[in-house]
């Protein structure tokens, strides 16, 4: 009987747990819903789309920036984005930061570090919220959005704007609109 009785005190814990935090309104752009949470804004930066090779993709559920993004792509996109090219790109995401390497760069180092990003993803609607989480290795995928700078309390995440710099703060935040699959490869 105690078994049984702490089995249900363990499900009924865990059940609430999970019903609660699909009900926290801080994670709803997350889910491609309305902000409501108090305190949080999305300000739009510039328009911004494109083809990109998916490198690797990396979840996150439990860092602050995760009640917007959940997940991040690590992409190449022109010369990069050729398969021959992008299956000798060999990524590492962790904490939000990408670290990326080639045994023989086709192009100088100033160049090739234009071409190979990491992006945090945030869906602008449900729809996106699935469709982002289904992107794997070797997809070229077509994303239209927008560059922006989240607000949440005094927490401020801001877009890059550019493709040369790299870094804390080199990371495009990319609210997506809509996302489509030029070619499914496993490179």
């Amino acid at each position: 009987m105690q078994r049984i009785l702490l089995s249900f005190i363990f499900l009924f814990g865990f059940t609430s747990q999970v019903f609660a935090s699909q009900l926290d309104v801080t994670y709803n752009v997350a889910r491609g819903l309305p902000i409501l949470a108090q305190g949080q804004s999305i300000d739009t930066l510039k328009p911004f789309e494109g083809e990109f090779r998916i490198l690797s993709t990396k979840s996150y559920t439990n860092d602050i920036q995760a009640k917007f993004s959940p997940i991040d792509y690590a992409v190449s996109w022109g010369l990069f984005a050729d398969p021959s090219i992008a299956k000798n790109i060999h990524v590492r995401q962790y904490d939000r930061f990408l670290n990326w390497q080639m045994n023989q760069l086709p192009v100088p180092p100033k160049i090739a570090m234009q071409m190979v990003s990491n992006m945090h993803i945030i869906p602008a609607n449900p729809e996106i919220a699935k469709q982002i989480q289904r992107a794997s290795r070797g997809d070229l995928i077509r994303l239209t959005g927008e560059l922006v700078q989240v607000k949440d309390g005094n927490m401020v995440w801001r877009s890059s704007l550019t493709n040369t710099d790299g870094g804390e703060g080199g990371c495009e935040l990319f609210r997506v609109h809509s996302i489509q699959w030029i070619e499914k490869s496993n490179i």
